[in-house]
């Protein structure tokens, strides 16, 4: 059966280029990176990607939290625990109960155990690719990599498809955001790239921790500064514009004057200013969440999906405030190799931050009435081998237990989506090595996601030599995760 295309042209998946720049030149002006734009260039570069009117409609009423732990996050130790198997095998922590009978997590998720009924524990999802580079364009892509190593994408990420097919929403906040530590913003390192769908469609970065009392979003903390003191709206435009008009030669600049308004219209909205301006919430939930980067981040991609973004990544790799040092053994992110550092030390330091943050977010979910209409997913790019290894650590000099890159096998987390929760899906053997029932891949989650959006799977993209090119290659949506009636 053929596939819908997105465009009519096969060829070119934005119609009527001769009334703006190449595809090729906006791939150029993306190697400059997100990080060097105003939010004027990159609401630019999006309306040539697009060349559309761009009307604001009624946005449709769907959203995704995707909370992003790089490293992988070792299935052992959080969601799939197996305390019969071999010592080498169960680690040093035992499960306990969740409110949920036969449903049980590691004993450093004492928060995550009593909201047990509110998430889905997924235990059986796999692929082949074992290096981070590997694994994270893998799942991020819905497809294989061309190579096994490096953070660059050959095909979008699921956030770039999804702004894309959603580009035609404006609510007055950015449509695809993603938070992550200082110097960890650059797109590629999490193998978020948009690839052949060009620059406009990766992610709003936010660095930093939203507590500290230097952390600005970039660009909309520019309306306070400027705003109040040029008077001339036309002259607030000119601090926006970083991109030189003379690359452009042929009037598309002034033609796109009008996405400068619309970029100036969101950068002074009350509405994309208190979406992210987390001293609006009573301390007290604020306190729920835990005042670290992780948990603030979670608060801050509640709040985005309800002021209507459609997909929100966070990066939960490091929780230290500023200024604090690494405790002995502690990782910097989920990679828990042996010469990276102590496993159960690192769990016992990185577990309440996380326990903290993620039932925070699923209980806060619920109790606004939001667990209908915003999935939230809760995984890295694969799991940790089952069995321990010991190794002599790179800083500590001393021998020390730590888990390798497992693909063959890893648990997440996921609710709301209007799904029914409390459950467990699949399983693996009884060394945690492999699934034994319902084997899924990233697809699955991904066609779960799609459906949940109202995404047509059989959409596709041209590439860059102008191959239409699925959104998603191959996979179904998981059936105990879709909407109950």
């Amino acid at each position: 059966m053929s596939r819908n295309t997105a465009h009519s042209n096969p060829s070119n998946q934005h119609p009527h280029r001769c009334e703006g720049p190449s595809r090729r030149e906006v791939l150029q002006w993306g190697t400059l990176g997100l990080a060097g734009l105003s939010l004027a260039d990159y609401m630019r570069m999006d309306a040539l990607a697009s060349n559309t009117s761009r009307p604001i409609v009624t946005p449709p009423d769907t959203s995704v939290i995707f909370i992003w732990l790089p490293g992988g996050p070792p299935h052992m130790e959080t969601f799939d625990m197996k305390p019969n198997a071999p010592s080498d095998y169960r680690g040093e922590f035992r499960p306990i109960s969740t409110t949920v009978p036969g449903m049980e997590v590691c004993e450093l998720l004492p928060k995550l155990a009593a909201c047990g009924h509110q998430y889905n524990i997924v235990r059986s999802i796999s692929h082949n690719f074992a290096d981070h580079g590997g694994g994270h364009k893998r799942f991020m892509t819905a497809r294989a990599p061309k190579t096994p190593t490096g953070f660059v994408n050959d095909a979008p990420a699921v956030g770039s498809i999804v702004a894309k097919l959603r580009e035609q929403y404006q609510v007055g906040v950015p449509n695809y955001v993603s938070g992550t530590n200082n110097g960890r913003s650059g797109v590629d390192i999490y193998s978020m790239g948009s690839a052949y769908l060009g620059p406009a469609y990766t992610p709003f970065i936010i660095p930093g921790h939203p507590n500290e009392s230097i952390f600005e979003v970039p660009n909309l903390k520019l309306s306070e500064r400027v705003a109040n003191s040029i008077d001339d709206r036309q002259e607030l435009l000119k601090h926006l514009d970083n991109v030189q008009r003379s690359i452009d030669g042929s009037g598309a600049m002034s033609a796109m004057d009008q996405f400068g308004q619309q970029a100036l219209d969101l950068l002074t909205s009350d509405k994309a200013r208190a979406a992210f301006d987390l001293s609006e919430e009573p301390q007290e939930v604020r306190d729920r969440y835990g005042m670290h980067p992780w948990g603030q981040r979670a608060l801050m991609a509640r709040r985005l999906v309800e002021a209507g973004s459609s997909f929100v990544t966070m990066v939960m790799e490091n929780p230290m405030m500023k200024g604090e040092s690494f405790p002995q053994g502690v990782l910097y992110n989920w990679d828990s190799h042996a010469v990276n550092g102590h496993i159960f030390n690192d769990a016992k330091y990185r577990m309440p931050f996380f326990d903290r943050a993620i039932s925070a977010l699923i209980e806060d979910v619920h109790q606004r009435g939001l667990n209908k209409n915003v999935m939230v997913i809760v995984t890295g790019e694969f799991g940790r081998t089952p069995r321990l290894s010991t190794r002599k650590g790179t800083s500590s000099g001393v021998m020390q237990p730590g888990r390798d890159h497992w693909p063959s096998a890893m648990s997440l987390l996921i609710s709301g989506g209007g799904m029914r929760t409390g459950q467990i899906i699949g399983s693996t053997n009884s060394k945690g090595e492999n699934p034994k029932d319902r084997p899924l891949t990233p697809n699955d989650l991904w066609a779960t996601v799609y459906r949940h959006l109202g995404i047509d799977t059989e959409l596709t993209f041209p590439d860059y030599s102008g191959r239409p090119m699925p959104i998603l290659p191959f996979g179904s949506p998981i059936e105990e995760l879709l909407p109950v009636s």
